[in-house]
C-alpha cells in the first residue's frame, strides 16, 4: 500500500504542477512518461518484499500448466521460459514463498548428454515465472530444454540458436503470427505450426485481448470465453495470459521453437498511443493499467533481463542477425508513438496527421533503425512490426481515407524510413506485419500514388490466429481494395500464419489457412506463395489453391473491424452504468 500511495502522489502533484503552467502536449506526455516509468517500478515493488525459500516444495496440482518455451536467441545464447502456476485461472496457485527451479539444457531428448544445468528463483514478485539466460553454446545448433522444481517434470522444449553473425547461411525458414484473440476461435493453426520444419518463430503483435466476456464479438459467434471482466489490474493481466497460454497448440509451438515476440495494442488496450488510453480514462488511470500489462508481458515472455519493466517502459524493440543472411529489426510502434491524429479510425489526411514531426517509433528508436539499416550487410533486412507499413487507400479517388492507427496516418514517419533506403540504395527490405486480421502482399515502393515509382522490398502481411472468427477467400470489399491500390498484389480473408523461406537470392512467403476457428480439427492449406527477388520487377505468385470447405466469399469490410471494436466498448460502458447504478 505504501507504493500505491507513492504512486498516487506522484500523480497527484505531476498534475498540480501542469495546471499551473500553460503546458503544451508534447512536455505533458514527457512528464506523463516519467510517471509511467515510476509507475512500472512500483508495480514490481508492490509485489516484493522478504519472501523465504520454500527449497522443498510440495504441489497439490501439477504446476508447469502453462508450458515451456524460450525465445530471443543468438548465436551464443538463448532464454528459456516457464511458469509454475498448479491453478492458473486462480492467481496461479502458489504461495508467496522463493520457489527454486532446476532447469537442463541437452544435445538430445532423452537428456544423455546435458550441456548446461543451474537453479534459478521462481519469485511471487514475478508470478513465479522464471527466465534463464543460457550462455556459451554452439551457433546454429538444436538444443533441448527441461525444468523441474520438487518433484514435478516439465515438459521437454526445443529451442535453436543463430547462426553466428557473418557466416555464410544458404537458407532458413521461419512462421509468423499475430492476433488470437481466443473466444472468437481454436488455434488449430498452433497445432499445424508446431508440426512445420522451422527456424524460429516471430509473433508480432496482439498475444493476448483485454476485452472481458463476449465484449469483442466475432461475426461468426464467440466460442469460447474470457475469464472474467476487461483486464485492469496486474493480477487480471497475468489471469489473461495464463488462460492463453493453457491453450495445448499455443504450448506446443512455444515448445517446438524459439520465438521472438514484440506486442501492439491489446496487451493493453485498443489503439492506445504511448501513455494515452483510448477512451473513458484519465492519463493517470491508464498509467497504471499499462504499467501492470507491461509487467505481465515480460512475466509470460520468453524475454531477456534487458526487457525487463523499467525507465519509462519495455525495451521491445531490439535486432537479430542470423549469419550473412538476414538481420531482423524487431520495432515497437505502440509504446513511443504520437496520438492517432484526427481522432483515430479510417480519415482523410489533414494539417495534423501530415505534421512532418509527427512519430510512430519515437526519436531513438528511429534514429536507431536507420543506423542498423545503413550499416548492414545482410542479404536481407527485415522489419518484424505490427501494423501496414505500405498505403492502403480507402474512400474515393477524389475523398481518399486511411488508418489513422497504421503508417498511413504517420506518413511523414514512413517517407523518413523510405527516403533513407532509397537514399541508400536499399532494395532488400522485407515488412512482416500482423493488426488486420487479413493476408495481404505489397510492393513497397518510394510513391505509392505513382505506377512507375522504384520498388525497394515487399511488405507480408498475416492473417489473425483466430480474431475474427472464420474467414472465407474474399471480402465484399477485396476487389475495390486491390483496385485502389495496385501495389498490393494479394489480398485473403482466411485466418493462419504465414511461412518465410529465405535465401540469399529469394524470399518466399507461403500463406498457411485454415478455412474455419469455430471448431477444431480444420487442414491446413497453403493458399497462395509469393517470391521476391530484389529485380525490380516486385513480388511474384509462383503458386495458389483452393482451400477445400472455406467460404468463399463474406459480406464483410474492413469497417466491420471497427464497429465491433466500438461495441465491444459500449458494452464495456453498459456493465460500468449498471454497477454504478447499484446502491452500496
Amino acid at each position: 500500500m505504501t507504493n500505491e500511495r507513492s504512486l498516487d502522489q506522484l500523480i497527484k502533484n505531476f498534475n498540480e504542477q501542469n495546471l499551473q503552467k500553460n503546458i503544451d502536449r508534447r512536455s505533458f506526455l514527457h512528464g506523463a512518461g516519467k510517471i509511467a516509468g515510476l509507475s512500472l517500478g512500483l508495480a514490481i515493488a508492490q509485489s516484493m518484499g522478504g519472501f523465504k525459500v520454500d527449497a522443498a516444495p510440495n504441489f497439490s496440482e501439477y504446476p508447469f500448466t502453462l508450458g515451456v518455451a524460450s525465445g530471443d536467441p543468438q548465436s551464443d545464447s538463448v532464454v528459456l521460459w516457464t511458469r509454475l502456476a498448479p491453478d492458473p485461472l486462480n492467481g496461479g496457485g502458489m504461495p508467496s514463498h522463493i520457489v527454486p527451479v532446476n532447469w537442463e539444457l541437452a544435445s538430445d531428448e532423452n537428456f544423455r548428454s546435458v550441456i548446461k544445468r543451474g537453479t534459478e528463483h521462481a519469485s511471487p514478485t514475478l508470478a513465479h515465472s522464471v527466465h534463464v539466460e543460457v550462455s556459451g553454446l554452439k551457433a546454429n545448433t538444436v538444443y533441448y530444454y527441461r525444468f523441474k522444481t520438487g518433484n514435478e517434470l516439465s515438459p521437454v522444449g526445443k529451442t535453436k540458436t543463430l547462426p553466428a553473425a557473418g557466416a555464410s547461411v544458404a537458407s532458413m525458414t521461419f512462421a509468423f503470427a499475430s492476433c488470437q484473440q481466443y473466444e472468437h476461435g481454436y488455434y488449430t493453426a498452433y497445432k499445424h505450426m508446431a508440426k512445420e520444419d522451422l527456424d524460429l518463430v516471430f509473433h508480432v503483435g496482439d498475444y493476448i485481448y483485454e476485452y472481458g466476456t463476449n465484449e469483442y464479438l466475432s461475426p461468426t459467434g464467440n466460442v469460447r470465453a474470457h475469464k472474467g471482466d476487461e483486464i485492469i489490474a496486474l493480477e487480471d493481466y497475468r489471469t489473461r495470459h495464463a488462460q492463453y497460454r493453457s491453450d495445448e497448440h499455443l504450448k506446443a509451438a512455444h515448445a517446438a521453437f524459439p520465438w521472438v515476440v514484440t506486442w501492439d495494442d491489446h496487451e493493453v488496450e485498443n489503439n492506445y498511443a504511448n501513455v494515452i488510453p483510448e477512451k473513458d480514462q484519465s492519463v493517470e488511470e491508464f498509467i497504471k493499467r499499462r504499467a501492470a500489462a507491461y509487467q505481465a508481458y515480460y512475466e509470460h515472455m520468453p524475454l531477456r533481463r534487458s526487457s525487463l519493466p523499467h525507465d519509462g517502459g519495455m525495451q521491445l524493440y531490439r535486432d537479430f542477425t542470423y549469419g550473412d543472411l538476414a538481420n531482423f529489426y524487431v520495432l515497437d510502434t505502440r509504446q513511443y508513438r504520437d496520438d492517432q491524429a484526427n481522432g483515430d479510425g479510417t480519415k482523410a489526411h489533414t494539417p495534423e496527421s501530415l505534421d512532418p514531426k509527427r512519430t510512430l517509433l519515437g526519436t531513438e528508436q528511429e534514429k536507431w533503425l536507420l543506423c542498423n539499416l545503413g550499416n548492414s550487410k545482410s542479404y536481407w533486412n527485415v522489419l518484424a512490426q505490427q501494423i501496414f507499413f505500405a498505403q492502403r487507400k480507402s474512400g474515393s479517388s477524389t475523398a481518399p481515407k486511411y488508418s489513422m492507427d497504421s503508417w498511413d496516418g504517420y506518413p511523414a514517419a514512413r517517407e523518413r524510413v523510405t527516403d533513407f533506403v532509397a537514399g541508400h540504395n536499399i532494395n532488400n527490405v522485407i515488412v512482416i506485419t500482423g493488426d488486420v486480421h487479413a493476408s495481404w502482399a505489397s510492393n513497397l515502393t518510394t510513391d505509392y500514388n505513382n505506377p512507375d515509382a522504384p520498388i525497394f522490398g515487399a511488405e507480408f502481411v498475416g492473417t489473425s490466429i483466430t480474431t475474427g472468427g472464420n474467414g472465407s477467400d474474399l471480402r465484399a470489399d477485396t476487389a475495390k481494395t486491390l483496385a485502389d491500390n495496385p501495389h498490393i498484389k494479394f489480398f485473403n480473408n482466411y485466418r493462419g500464419y504465414v511461412r518465410c523461406q529465405v535465401t540469399p537470392q529469394q524470399w518466399r512467403a507461403d500463406y498457411r489457412v485454415v478455412p474455419f476457428v469455430t471448431e477444431p480439427g480444420a487442414d491446413i492449406s497453403t493458399r497462395a506463395s509469393f517470391v521476391y527477388e530484389k529485380d525490380q520487377k516486385g513480388i511474384k505468385e509462383i503458386a495458389a489453391t483452393t482451400v477445400p470447405m472455406g467460404i468463399k466469399m463474406s459480406a464483410e469490410v474492413e469497417e466491420d473491424r471497427h464497429k465491433a471494436h466500438a461495441r465491444a466498448h459500449e458494452i464495456q460502458m453498459e456493465k460500468k452504468r449498471k454497477r454504478e447504478a447499484v446502491p452500496n
